[in-house]
């Protein structure tokens, strides 16, 4: 049986854990500089958990570490230390798989690219996961293990996944600030927010259809300068928020240009 080491206990660690431990996979311990944390995840995984990562054994065949970018360097040297022979991986969308260099013979990046929390379950067959290895062997390996997660595997250099993270910070951290945006005027007004919920379904549906730009509506890419302005002045008195509505409203604009994209509809 496979045996695995999470080292960090945050959202993705707790979502990966639980589906390898679903697969069959022996997760052997749990690190997180959090008590209880460690202790949560462990006891769902019915793993050991610790706090103190000099205690960590060497009887895992693969140590992931799914931990902030801030504390991956610093934890690296003292997560492979000794364990010469074993496979590293880290799940950073940011990160490079260099940060393992001179640290360990077998490494890489198994980034499962999704939004995760630690109450919502997710299936991990449709996510799309991203590897990377030190070697075409080691790749493989990765590779093998990565199936026991997903059917959609995909292998990707550090420099071009720096880039697919900067489209799903787009895609969907700043997406979801624009819902709060939206939830925020509504609650001012005695709107609920589930208002809103046909409307971006809808707009998800339709992406999966057609490219972003050609699903693209609103006063923007109709050029109604005059809704635009309407709209600016009710954002009175938040500058930040205004500054948004413009750039945005500005690419959209230029965007629409550039395709030469007409507009088949009125809505929103």
């Amino acid at each position: 049986m496979m045996k695995v080491t999470l080292i960090g206990a945050g959202n993705l660690a707790t979502q990966l854990g639980k589906s390898l431990h679903r697969a069959g996979v022996e997760i052997c311990q749990v690190f997180s500089r959090t008590e209880e944390s460690a202790r949560t995840l462990a006891g769902l995984l019915d793993a050991d958990w610790l706090t103190d990562v000099s205690r960590l054994r060497s009887d895992a065949d693969i140590y992931v570490l799914s931990v902030k970018d801030s504390v991956l360097c610093r934890l690296i040297p003292e997560v492979c230390k000794g364990r010469g022979d074993k496979l590293f991986l880290h799940t950073a969308g940011s990160m490079p798989m260099r940060c393992f260099e001179g640290q360990a013979r077998h490494y890489g990046v198994l980034y499962p690219m999704q939004t995760f929390s630690k109450k919502h379950d997710v299936c991990f067959a449709d996510i799309p996961v991203f590897i990377e290895g030190n070697t075409q062997e080691t790749e493989e390996q990765i590779r093998n293990f990565a199936r026991r997660l997903s059917r959609r595997i995909f292998s990707l250099s550090s420099s071009d996944r720096q880039y697919l993270h900067l489209a799903a910070v787009w895609a969907c951290n700043f997406t979801n600030y624009c819902y709060g945006v939206a939830s925020k005027l509504l609650g001012e007004h005695g709107i609920p927010f589930d208002v809103m919920l046909p409307l971006i379904d809808e707009t998800t549906r339709k992406i999966h259809k057609s490219a972003p730009a050609e699903a693209q509506t609103g006063p923007a890419v109709r050029g109604d300068r005059n809704v635009m302005r309407r709209q600016l002045a009710l954002m009175d008195g938040r500058s930040d928020l205004q500054e948004l509505y413009r750039l945005i409203s500005a690419g959209i604009g230029e965007e629409a240009s550039a395709t030469h994209a007409a507009p088949d509809e009125e809505s929103h």
